[in-house]
């Protein structure tokens, strides 16, 4: 225990050494770690071990805290200025303090084929906790070391490869992208080695905070041993824990995989909406509660291309942006072979028959808003739509300069000549109709409700985009000097998306 400043200076006289003693461990007591003494829920603990290995952290030589997200301890009503930053190495640095560490069970579809060889490999389930809005949050691993399922592996994450998941999952929660965040970020000492990376190469541990880690491949894995029973207890665990509003229903795993479609076709259209390609979307990485997680080598848009592919392993784009809502519909499909296990197909297929519309319907109240629009009548928002879309394939414009453009150049003077609506934005005159369309929808509008445009635009076309250069440079500086000040301020930046830059 260090001695404060003031103690150090003025020791206790030698007859009161025993008081001394006594106020030092009476102090110890009260200085307690504030992320151990979170009330953590042995949720999935209880399930029993057919779902997990419990496993042991591994232990670093070296532990420096480079991010915390103060944000997401408010979160958990915890106030942040309570957590030292001792207090996040001792726990999800060091590990001590809790036990047990759970190394989860799952398969998956890996680029459409199975892959009965998976699990959590460089990870595990820390603990559950209640946030202030009473649901249950996961705290998980990544780098931790080796578990049953790290297939010589080393069990270790590459720093470079946690900056980047703390940024995604910045970036998108503050997008309005339901996502996971990232709890903290710890650089470890030792050095890897990597085929994709320069090496050697950083190493670090991070803590992930999630509404589930539970997957689709969780479920997948039950139904490859032929487990109706852990499917049936594992389906009543997540309506119990993350679905409860259906908990009472008779029809309530119908209901689940119904509502699950739902969350899943919304998540997809965010993705879309902001041009964010995960890029690795096999089903392993599905969130049973429809919450994106487990980001690799994901990207957003510069050019808007649908072919673009994140990956570049991903040989054939089947993950490339534009086939994220058609892999997430397939991804559905893929887990209805579990869950007709307790689910007739009719109810699965009568689940899934509305994701088209449910994503269609996101979508559209997504991009409209980026176009400046709370709501238009649906043939207007549809042709419009299409129409901006086209402009921006067929002339390979920059996703989001194109709405920052927009954004900026609007003015209440294009409702009241059609020639001067989207004057500023160089529309050509193969696409004059974009120009109609657009001119059309603000003589919905009336004078008053105009400002509003102008107002919406600037609330959904962020400032700050996460691109890849942005990324590098932000890495470059971390490896070649150690400076962290440009990640800093990229995250503050990223926090605050829609801020406008302030000069110097």
């Amino acid at each position: 225990m260090l001695l404060s400043p003031f103690l150090r200076l003025n020791p206790p006289p030698i007859g009161r050494v025993c008081l001394y003693t006594l106020t030092l461990r009476t102090l110890s007591v009260f200085m307690s770690n504030p992320l151990l003494d979170l009330a953590y829920e042995p949720a999935l603990e209880n399930l029993g071990a057919d779902y997990y290995d419990v496993v042991a952290a591994a232990e670093f030589p070296q532990h420096y805290l480079r991010f915390r997200s103060d944000q997401s301890l408010a979160q958990l009503g915890v106030d942040p200025a309570t957590v030292s930053d001792a207090d996040f190495i001792e726990a999800f640095g060091k590990f001590q303090g809790r036990e047990p560490f759970l190394a989860l069970r799952y398969h998956g579809y890996q680029f459409g084929e199975y892959n009965p060889n998976l699990g959590d490999g460089r990870g595990f389930l820390y603990g559950q906790v209640r946030g202030h809005d009473g649901e249950l949050y996961d705290f998980g691993t990544k780098g931790s070391g080796t578990t049953p399922y790290s297939r010589h592996g080393d069990g270790r994450l590459t720093l470079k490869g946690g900056v980047r998941e703390v940024l995604a999952a910045e970036a998108l929660h503050h997008l309005g992208v339901r996502t996971s965040r990232c709890l903290s970020l710890i650089e470890t000492g030792e050095a890897l080695y990597r085929g994709d990376e320069p090496s050697p190469t950083r190493s670090s541990v991070m803590v992930r905070m999630s509404r589930s880690h539970i997957r689709f491949g969780t479920f997948e894995r039950l139904h490859y041993y032929k487990r109706k029973d852990l499917i049936a207890q594992l389906l009543d665990h997540v309506i119990e824990y993350y679905y409860p509003e259906l908990a009472a229903e008779t029809d309530r795993y119908a209901r689940f995989y119904a509502t699950l479609v739902e969350r899943v076709a919304e998540l997809a259209a965010q993705w879309m909406a902001v041009g964010f390609c995960h890029a690795v979307l096999n089903t392993d990485n599905m969130s049973i509660t429809g919450e994106s997680f487990d980001y690799g080598p994901y990207a957003f848009l510069d050019k808007f291309d649908p072919r673009f592919t994140a990956a570049y392993f991903d040989h054939y784009g089947r993950y490339s942006y534009g086939n994220q809502p058609l892999i997430c519909q397939i991804n559905l499909e893929m887990l209805q072979y579990p869950l007709s296990a307790v689910i007739s197909q009719d109810d699965l297929n009568t689940g899934l028959a509305r994701f088209d519309g449910l994503y269609q319907s996101a979508y559209r109240e997504r991009m409209l808003k980026k176009l400046g629009f709370e709501a238009l009548d649906a043939p207007l928002a549809d042709n419009l739509l299409q129409a901006t879309l086209l402009w921006l394939e067929s002339a390979g414009l920059g996703y989001h300069d194109f709405f920052t453009r927009l954004t900026q150049a609007f003015t209440p003077e294009w409702q009241q000549d059609p020639t001067l609506t989207g004057k500023g934005l160089a529309v050509p005159p193969e696409l004059s109709h974009w120009q109609a369309l657009y001119h059309k929808a603000l003589s919905t509008r009336s004078q008053v409700e105009l400002s509003g445009v102008a107002t919406c635009l600037k609330q959904h076309n962020p400032v700050t985009v996460l691109l890849r250069p942005q990324i590098e440079a932000v890495w470059a500086a971390i490896s070649e000097q150690d400076n962290w000040q440009p990640f800093y301020q990229l995250i503050d930046c990223l926090q605050n998306p829609y801020r406008a830059p302030i000069d110097g």
